[in-house]
């Protein structure tokens, strides 16, 4: 196999509404990533964890019940969070039926997130999901640009793969007070 391509293993656990699928991929900077998608049906969520290949956990909500993707990258003390979009909704539709057809070529997205500095998120509002994720921990809201632009930095990229093939690397930079 080709090591661009992402590997696909499908392991159906005992219970029933929950479905693990791990990917192996290279991210943008080709680096090997191992990836986890826990699939909840009963809770209408789909959980990404990211590992990195110096073994940091990154781990992306799709809480479709509720509306929202929440990001928790690795060794942060902090959340980030946004309303779904339709394309959000899709993807976790096609993760819901991971029997649906696969694209057997990998397309490559970026995304760039701003965080708005002292948006803070209240999470009691957010779901059970969100709040079990974000626990102790301060939740930003994010919205989507077209890019830090020249004056401002990325601050983290978090990279993840949807089973439709699609692989989208996610970057976050503070947006001006």
């Amino acid at each position: 196999a080709n090591s661009t391509q992402p590997l696909l293993s499908l392991c159906v656990c005992s219970q029933p509404v929950l479905q693990i699928v791990r990917l192996t991929f290279q991210n943008h900077q080709g680096s090997q990533m191992n990836q986890s998608a826990f699939v909840d049906k009963s809770k209408n969520t789909v959980t990404y964890h990211v590992t990195s290949p110096s073994n940091h956990t990154t781990v992306v909500l799709f809480d479709s019940k509720n509306g929202y993707v929440c990001y928790k990258p690795a060794d942060q003390n902090a959340c980030y969070l946004r309303k779904m979009d339709d394309w959000d909704l899709e993807n976790v539709q096609i993760s819901f039926n991971l029997s649906e057809h696969r694209n057997n070529q990998t397309k490559y997205y970026r995304e760039f997130l701003g965080i708005l500095p002292g948006r803070q998120a209240n999470a009691g509002s957010l779901g059970d999901a969100i709040q079990t994720l974000c626990e102790q921990t301060s939740i930003y809201w994010v919205r989507k640009g077209d890019g830090p632009g020249k004056k401002r930095l990325i601050y983290l990229c978090i990279d993840i793969c949807f089973p439709s093939n699609i692989c989208l690397s996610v970057c976050f930079y503070y947006l001006p007070d």
